[in-house]
């Protein structure tokens, strides 16, 4: 019996996703957990994984398409199988001859009675693009970078003219002169700047992710009253420590100091878990939180994304490294899970390796408190009436006044002082 999929919702404030690419085409089988296309959300691009096991009987909207969640998106069933789609969208079956076609098997599909798929069609952004800027998604323009493209060579069939993943298949198939692909730079950055043209202003349309950033963080610095705790710690111990361990390891598994201020945070948590909180309103009471999970704000091409390592208490360092790091590459490389970025009970913002003294975080709703870290430095200091060096860092917490007060927010940075400080706490 054929089985509808329909347009997932990855995220408790998802309204709607942009079909970026079918990873299985029309008439090809699909395994159940086989990634079957890749969504754009607010947050990230996300492979979405087939529910069912058959053939892709019919694919219901066009790569490039806004879609809103619980949209049906397309048909799997078995070979051969005749399928009409009823006015809701969902498929009605019928039996048909094995030896019977796919191609057969898709053309019963009536577009007419699926109201659904009309109302899917692509959008049209209606913001052009600036002069010499090409619109395009992020994993066309990975594709691109990784393939040596150079996207004003590529035609955009999305919405606006946005190119997508199938204009660069397109483009791949088809034989270019050389200078249609230059090479690429041999390490490109995430989002390379462009040069201010003197007297010529710049349109730049809001990505998706970038747009959702700025409605939820005007929505936390108006809504949730912020107040912020600084601490300086001492952090000779945990860099002589880290470097001892890493000596230890392959250069793919080595830890970082965020490593270990992640694990140090989760433990200072179990102490003060009004900071593993949210606070609800209607029934005027704060949920403290059963897990710890720490989410990592990560500088991804289009914005910002907070990857989560769940129950960090209870992992050591070196798996927090491992899962961390996992995310990260695949947030930057737009094939990040569902799983990844959602369900964070606590978050920090890291800006130590951009040479940053200390900042101050807006807390990421539903969440209670957000810390943000700077970097480590050598610094003078005072030790018993004697000017030293010392290495020190600077972390400050933004708290939410609702769920919390000062006094518990500066308890929570000793108790984090207590653990790096003495970091052997850590991996024992």
């Amino acid at each position: 019996m054929a089985e509808t999929v329909i347009m997932p919702k990855l995220g408790f404030d998802m309204a709607e996703g942009t079909l970026v690419r079918w990873v299985v085409n029309e008439g090809e089988n699909v395994a159940k957990g086989a990634v079957l296309a890749e969504i754009e959300t607010d947050k990230a691009t996300v492979e979405v994984e087939s529910s069912y096991e058959g053939v892709v009987l019919r694919h219901l909207v066009q790569q490039g398409t806004v879609v809103p969640v619980n949209t049906p998106i397309a048909v799997i069933g078995a070979q051969g199988e005749k399928v009409e789609l009823q006015a809701e969208g969902a498929p009605a079956t019928q039996g048909a001859p094995a030896a019977q076609p796919a191609k057969e098997a898709q053309a019963d599909v009536s577009p007419q009675t699926a109201p659904t798929a009309e109302l899917a069609k692509p959008v049209e952004a209606g913001i052009p693009a600036p002069a010499g800027e090409v619109r395009a998604s992020p994993l066309a323009k990975k594709m691109a970078a990784d393939k040596k493209i150079d996207l004003r060579q590529v035609r955009g069939s999305g919405p606006g003219g946005r190119v997508v993943c199938k204009d660069i298949e397109m483009f791949l198939s088809q034989p270019q002169p050389a200078a249609a692909r230059p090479a690429a730079p041999v390490t490109a950055p995430m989002a390379a700047p462009v040069a201010i043209t003197p007297g010529v202003d710049r349109q730049v349309p809001l990505t998706r992710l970038r747009a959702a950033i700025g409605r939820r963080m005007t929505e936390s610095v108006q809504q949730v009253p912020h107040f912020y705790v600084t601490h300086e710690y001492d952090m000779a111990a945990v860099m002589e420590l880290r470097k001892q361990v890493n000596a230890l390891l392959p250069e793919e598994d080595k830890i970082s100091v965020n490593d270990f201020i992640v694990k140090a945070a989760a433990l200072a948590l179990l102490e003060y878990p009004n900071l593993n909180a949210s606070i609800d309103l209607q029934k005027e009471q704060v949920v403290q939180h059963g897990s710890i999970n720490v989410g990592v704000a990560v500088a991804v091409e289009s914005g910002l994304l907070t990857v989560v390592t769940r129950n960090t208490d209870q992992k050591p360092i070196r798996q927090i490294a491992a899962e961390t790091r996992g995310m990260v590459e695949r947030a930057r490389a737009g094939k990040v899970r569902t799983e990844d970025i959602e369900g964070s009970t606590f978050t920090i913002s890291n800006l130590g390796m951009f040479d940053v003294d200390q900042f101050t975080a807006i807390i990421n709703p539903p969440e209670a408190a957000i810390l943000a870290v700077g970097s480590v430095k050598q610094v003078p200091v005072v030790v018993d009436g004697e000017l030293r060096v010392g290495t020190r860092m600077k972390a400050t917490l933004s708290v939410d006044h609702r769920v919390s007060d000062g006094a518990e927010g500066a308890k929570f940075l000793q108790a984090l002082a207590k653990t790096l400080e003495s970091p052997l706490r850590l991996i024992l």
